[in-house]
């Protein structure tokens, strides 16, 4: 799909040919005979179908032209690309980016979702990244995110903007940004119908239509999913609508409205020892059981975007978020927030050239105000039992953003660019025990500057290498988020990155090194049993790493995936750890399939995971062991409207950790620090689209 939109601008073309052509450019000579006129043809009406994007959205093929013109790392992941399987996880959907670290706690939408060490301590919601639905961030305005908001079937494509990267979308995070872009009516079909169902009592469904009206277009989907889950409680229930409509008022002016409602509900099951993994992996822990430890919100958003060029090199762009959120969360208390953000976005994209060789402006501001009502009780049986803490939060984030990029030949690429932030944390305390308000207004400001080059090598290779800053002033999750308020600093990095991408008609590689000196890092540290400590600042922290992504097409039959991710993550001269290894991550992680195709209606792809072993605590004292998980899926289409897909996981039944708690130091003692991973499942689903 490279022109979305199809602008009519037929006229009649009546052109007469024959003999009144052939006197009018022939020769005249004397005495030779006159050649009577002939009468002249009437042709048909001639469509010419010419071709205007949408405004408001790129089409897949400019945003990978887009991500491409990059200095560093990023990726374009289609959003029909994991279809064939079953789509319950961010798993499903981001495996196999470069770069991207995603792993489900039980087999749940929750993930844990990292970017270069990015909330590397962060085992619950997330932080770190900025998340956005289709160019507006999900991100609360504090900077905390849940992947629970996103729907991996309502993404036309996913974008992944690694580090500073992410510049172009207000992005100041050690780890970047990702976009979820919806289709709208243009790019998808008239109508999808989606079921899947298999082991634990997984059923998932989808309903989505499109079409266009004249200058307006539409898209809309509903999708529910339900599963008893692997694990004891661990029962979830999902609802997500995405809708959107778009008008071109004019040649130059386009609008697009977003409406989005997600109603989430999931036990959570814990964390288990040693000894009961070991026993049975699928047991809960016994005081998430009796507590009814859960996670339920619903969320309504509604955003807007007006997008204007004036010219072909120019595109301005508004977009106005607000969201409204609420939160039961019974764990070691219960938590009801109730939180609203409000978010602004103006960006400027001018394309021109300078001397002659292409240049690139890209200029934003952005603000996102949030209110967030938290009051926490006594857990009692999952119930609330008596207060015991009130607070009434604000959250501001400003952001200014300027970066230009020019090519200086036919080869050589330079970018430069920086980010300006003002952060704002207001907490007050409504609730005053033992005489200690709790209260706090602080601020946090800094400029991230980015300077990034990139070079050609040959018609489908490029090399490329960049030097940022980030910042990451923490979210209330780190200042609130532990049994007293912690007022920690922000955090800060430097990060230098070489890579290099290869686009061809076989297949792709995307491969970045990495090597990032934080300071202050924002580590959120749990006690032996899983409950919160609050957060602390490291003083000096290293992450770097491999990213490596690709996919090749040996043949027309055969097909290979890989993702590889090194993840060194060390404390730098710590006094207390030295030059540990940071917790909560493995080291290596890799992903592979190998895809057989035949035929049109049938494939099969055997896949592997294999994890590293985990270190458990920054003391370096416990650690969970690696893994290797084989899975198989089969599938084809039926006809041109029909695809199936048969999906087993964990084919072997492998015993296995998929996440860790992350504490201090556990002294090399047994405790509640595991998440394992699911056992063997069966999957099998049908699609339809008309």
């Amino acid at each position: 799909m490279s022109s979305p939109y199809s602008a009519r601008c037929a006229a009649p073309c009546r052109v007469a040919f024959a003999s009144t052509l052939l006197l009018a450019c022939a020769p005249s000579h004397a005495g030779e005979p006159v050649v009577p006129q002939r009468t002249p043809e009437q042709l048909d009406t001639v469509t010419v179908l010419g071709a205007r994007p949408i405004r408001t959205v790129d089409d897949l093929a400019n945003a990978r032209r887009k991500a491409n013109e990059r200095t560093g790392g990023t990726a374009v992941i289609d959003g029909d690309s994991y279809r064939d399987r079953r789509a319950g996880t961010l798993v499903d959907a981001l495996g196999f980016a470069p770069g991207v670290f995603v792993q489900p706690r039980f087999g749940a939408d929750e993930s844990r979702v990292s970017i270069r060490g990015s909330g590397l301590q962060r085992t619950f919601h997330g932080r770190g990244l900025v998340v956005l639905q289709d160019g507006t961030p999900i991100n609360l305005a504090d900077g905390a995110f849940d992947m629970q908001a996103i729907e991996p079937l309502a993404s036309r494509y996913i974008t992944v903007y690694r580090g500073a990267n992410a510049l172009e979308y207000g992005a100041a995070t050690l780890g970047g940004a990702i976009d979820f872009v919806s289709p709208t009516g243009y790019d998808a079909p008239s109508f999808t119908g989606r079921v899947e169902g298999g082991s634990f009592d997984f059923r998932r469904g989808q309903v989505a239509a499109a079409g266009v009206s004249g200058r307006a277009d539409g898209y809309a989907t509903l999708t529910g999913t339900s599963q008893d889950g692997y694990r004891d409680h661990a029962v979830q229930e999902t609802y997500r609508f995405f809708g959107n409509a778009g008008y071109r008022f004019n040649e130059t002016l386009d609008g697009r409205l977003y409406f989005t409602k997600v109603d989430s509900r999931s036990q959570l099951p814990g964390n288990l020892t040693f000894a009961e993994f070991a026993r049975d992996p699928s047991l809960a822990a016994p005081a998430n059981v009796s507590m009814d430890q859960r996670r339920d919100f619903v969320l309504e958003r509604l955003a807007g975007r007006l997008a204007w060029s004036p010219t072909a090199g120019d595109q301005v762009a508004l977009s106005l978020s607000v969201s409204d959120k609420q939160l039961h969360h019974p764990i070691f208390q219960v938590l009801e927030q109730d939180s609203r953000d409000v978010g602004v976005d103006l960006r400027w994209r001018h394309e021109s050239e300078w001397g002659g060789h292409a240049a690139t402006l890209i200029a934003g501001v952005r603000t996102t105000n949030g209110s967030l009502h938290d009051e926490r009780f006594v857990n009692v049986g999952g119930n609330p039992g008596a207060p015991t803490n009130i607070f009434d939060q604000h959250a501001r984030d400003s952001i200014a953003y300027l970066e230009q990029q020019v090519a200086l030949d036919d080869r050589w690429t330079v970018a430069l660019g920086a980010q300006g932030l003002h952060a704002v944390r207001r907490s007050d305390d409504k609730w005053i025990t033992g005489g200690r308000d709790e209260s706090f207004d602080k601020t946090y400001s800094g400029v991230s500057p980015k300077l990034g080059v990139r070079a050609k090598m040959g018609e489908h290779a490029q090399v490329f290498a960049n030097v940022s800053r980030s910042l990451e002033p923490p979210t209330f999750g780190e200042l609130t988020g532990g049994p007293g308020v912690t007022q920690v600093d922000m955090q800060t990095a430097t990060t230098v990155e070489v890579g290099t991408r290869v686009q061809h008609d076989k297949g792709w590689l995307d491969v970045a090194l990495y090597h990032a000196r934080v300071d202050d890092e924002l580590l959120a540290l749990n006690d032996a049993n899983g409950n919160p400590l609050g957060t602390t600042n490291a003083d000096r922290t290293v992450h770097q790493g491999i990213e490596l992504g690709g996919a090749w097409d040996w043949t027309s039959r055969w097909r290979t995936s890989l993702q590889y991710l090194f993840n060194d993550f060390r404390f730098d001269g710590d006094p207390r750890y030295g030059d540990n290894a940071l917790a909560g991550v493995p080291r290596q992680q890799v992903r592979a399939e190998l895809r057989w195709s035949p035929v049109a209606a049938f494939h099969v792809v055997p896949g592997v995971e294999w994890n590293d072993k985990t270190w458990i605590d920054h003391a370096n004292s416990l650690r969970a062991k690696g893994a290797t998980v084989w899975n198989l899926r089969i599938g084809g289409d039926l006809g041109a409207r029909w695809t199936w897909f048969a999906d087993m996981r964990n084919v072997f039944d492998k015993r296995w950790i998929a996440s860790t708690n992350v504490v201090a130091d556990a002294r090399g003692v047994d405790g509640r620090h595991l998440f394992p991973g699911d056992g063997r499942g069966l999957y099998a689903g049908v699609e339809l689209r008309l």
